[in-house]
């Protein structure tokens, strides 16, 4: 573990007071970190330099995952509007929210590849009958897909589609390959738990999907890939850290249930953690892959 933490690294507990805190994302500018309080319906912000956090926006239509652009302006998942947005001045503008065969699910994670297509998962959740993370809604397709959009040809096309629930995603260093979980053991009786890999051709169309690990306790909801190329997941008690070929190499302990994580700070060195309530950081000995190659 020693060339992943630096010798006086310590979990923190940052603030405490949301419902399910996700979808968190590093702000250099502003030197804040974003994410959501979904069953609150709210955006919060986690403000480095005072270790304050308020309220950005609420009745925020339940956002999930978010990552920044090639131009550092935040791509989010809406599961309330069943789209791909993207924050500006004015509020968030809806990029993408259907395909060929109908609307979205409810849009999950999201990544912005070097070309400056946008990848992103698309379970069920947010249309789920209870309404907590989402408006109660129907399928308009059968399944539950990986999708590619690219913005400048307006064109969004299935990439993944033998998966049960996809949810966290995240690219290698190169971008020749996606890793993509799978909750689908949530609703599904039987079903992964998992982070598959898969090849991508062309930047533009996945090949050769196969199991990479299994993730227990709990299984992984969001993740990170750091620029040496390993794994940063979530987990039922802990972040877990694996090799490329899925070799466990490290576990953070953390006190509740986490849901996502993203590296931040003003060295990139620094890895924010959303867990139930609450949120958490510890410095890390990397970056990510994603900031090491914009």
């Amino acid at each position: 573990m020693t060339d992943l933490f630096p010798p006086d690294a310590v979990l923190e507990h940052l603030f405490t007071g949301a419902t399910w805190g996700e979808g968190p994302v590093w702000l250099p500018a502003l030197r804040r970190l974003r994410w959501s309080d979904i069953p609150g319906n709210r955006i919060l912000e986690y403000d480095e330099a005072s270790g304050a956090t308020h309220v950005l926006r609420t009745d925020a239509e339940y956002p999930n995952g978010r990552t920044l652009d090639r131009q550092g302006r935040v791509v989010q998942c809406s599961h309330g509007r069943r789209a791909i947005e993207r924050e500006s001045d004015d509020g968030p503008q809806t990029l993408v929210d259907r395909w060929a065969r109908g609307r979205f699910n409810s849009p999950n994670d999201v990544v912005v590849a070097r070309d400056r297509t946008i990848w992103f998962t698309d379970p069920p959740y947010g249309i789920h009958e209870s309404g907590r993370e989402g408006h109660p809604g129907r399928p308009e397709y059968d399944g539950c897909f990986v999708f590619r959009f690219d913005e400048a040809s307006g064109t969004v096309d299935p990439v993944i589609t033998d998966m049960v629930h996809p949810n966290g995603l995240a690219f290698s260093p190169d971008e020749s390959v996606l890793y993509v979980a799978d909750t689908g053991y949530l609703q599904v009786p039987g079903a992964p738990r998992g982070i598959r890999a898969y090849d991508v051709v062309d930047g533009a169309r996945c090949t050769g999907g196969r199991d990479l690990v299994e993730v227990r306790p709990g299984a992984t909801d969001g993740m990170r890939v750091d620029a040496e190329g390993r794994i940063w997941s979530s987990s039922a008690d802990s972040v877990q850290v694996f090799s490329s070929t899925g070799e466990r190499l490290a576990a953070i302990p953390v006190p509740e249930k986490v849901s996502n994580l993203c590296f931040g700070g003003g060295d990139g060195r620094t890895l924010y953690i959303t867990a139930s309530t609450s949120l958490y950081r510890i410095r890390t000995a990397t970056t990510d892959a994603q900031c090491a190659g914009r």
